[in-house]
């Protein structure tokens, strides 16, 4: 596992490596609608744009992908809308990506990809692959077998922007809506090999649909000069560690945010939180307390079409044992 992680992050560094010597990074504050763009006195165009092909612009390659392959931070989304369109020539297509995390002895493997509509829409799939790791051991020193030693989450999600930043003329957010249906392969044959251990403790459907409202406000000029974007929404569901572990029977409104400093034109830092229910039983040693979620992340603007993002979480206790040093990386490509 050790040599494919290298030549993946090797891959990855040769891919960035290639295409920043090849072009430069677009100034992001001049994109426009996207990413609320600062306002005409705090955005200078470079010199070779004049100020009324400043709407002719190509958006950043921003937000990144989260786990679900959602639009946002690398665990929550924003409420911006990826690769929307700042003309009709030279964005609003597809955005890909793949996401490697590291959390303890469990590893996760998540490819998304999203397609943006009318600057308004988003729709899009992920397929996350997780190791079950230590958990498949500890559940085989109990005596059990669940004949597995993976889970594979399907993400179908769905946003519509309800308000785009500053509309009607007013300091408004990004405001947008989500449906996210979830479908866990894998879960409901680990339940029944371990004889109806994972229903006893509150598992009841292997698929489920969660429900987001998300809002996002940028401040051009709020930290030293720079954008800070700051990110709170609202979610339903009945997921058990975001689907891994399968759906329960209620809905649990949670909180999800997060802070985006960008420092330079090409260095994005952010900070972000999920709070999480706790669906099901405990098991002592294999099922303990879901904790919230926090995270660091610093994302590379590598050029026009490319992110590169490093990701260091604090998971909390996952299943049988706490992932407090979780780290990742993501690849992100915009056409």
């Amino acid at each position: 596992m050790t040599k494919r992680i290298s030549s993946t992050v090797i891959m990855i560094v040769a891919i960035a490596a290639s295409s920043a010597l090849g072009e430069k990074p677009e100034k992001w504050l001049d994109a426009g609608d996207t990413l609320a763009a600062a306002s005409e006195k705090n955005a200078e165009p470079s010199e070779s744009i004049k100020p009324e092909e400043h709407h002719e612009r190509c958006c950043p390659p921003l937000p990144l992908h989260n786990l679900e392959g959602i639009s946002g931070a690398p665990m929550t989304p924003m409420a911006y809308i990826g690769n929307a369109s700042c003309n009709k020539q030279c964005c609003g297509g597809p955005v890909v990506s793949y996401t490697f995390l590291n959390a303890g002895s469990k590893e996760m493997h998540v490819v998304a990809i999203t397609q943006p509509l009318f600057n308004r829409l988003e729709f899009g799939y992920a397929y996350s692959h997780m190791d079950l790791g230590s958990l498949y051991s500890d559940i085989r020193d109990a005596g059990m077998d669940p004949g597995r030693r993976n889970i594979q989450l399907h993400h179908f999600n769905l946003r519509g922007m309800l308000v785009k930043e500053n509309d009607f003329g007013l300091p408004l957010p990004a405001i947008t809506a989500g449906v996210h249906l979830k479908h866990n392969h894998g879960i409901r044959q680990a339940d029944r090999n371990l004889g109806g251990a994972i229903s006893a403790i509150g598992f009841k459907h292997s698929s489920g649909v969660d429900f987001t409202l998300t809002a996002t406000k940028m401040f051009p000029t709020l930290a030293f000069g720079r954008p800070v974007m700051l990110t709170g929404g609202l979610r339903l569901s009945k997921a058990a560690q975001i689907g891994l572990l399968g759906f329960g029977d209620k809905y649990y409104a949670t909180f999800e945010g997060s802070v985006v400093y960008m420092p330079t034109d090409w260095l994005a830092l952010a900070y972000e939180l999920r709070s999480k229910p706790d669906p099901y039983k405990q098991v002592p040693g294999l099922i303990g307390h879901e904790s919230n979620w926090q995270s660091f992340a610093a994302g590379w603007v590598v050029n026009d079409h490319m992110t590169i993002a490093a990701v260091f979480g604090l998971m909390g206790n996952v299943a049988n044992a706490c992932e407090d040093n979780s780290v990742g990386i993501q690849l992100r490509w915009e056409f």
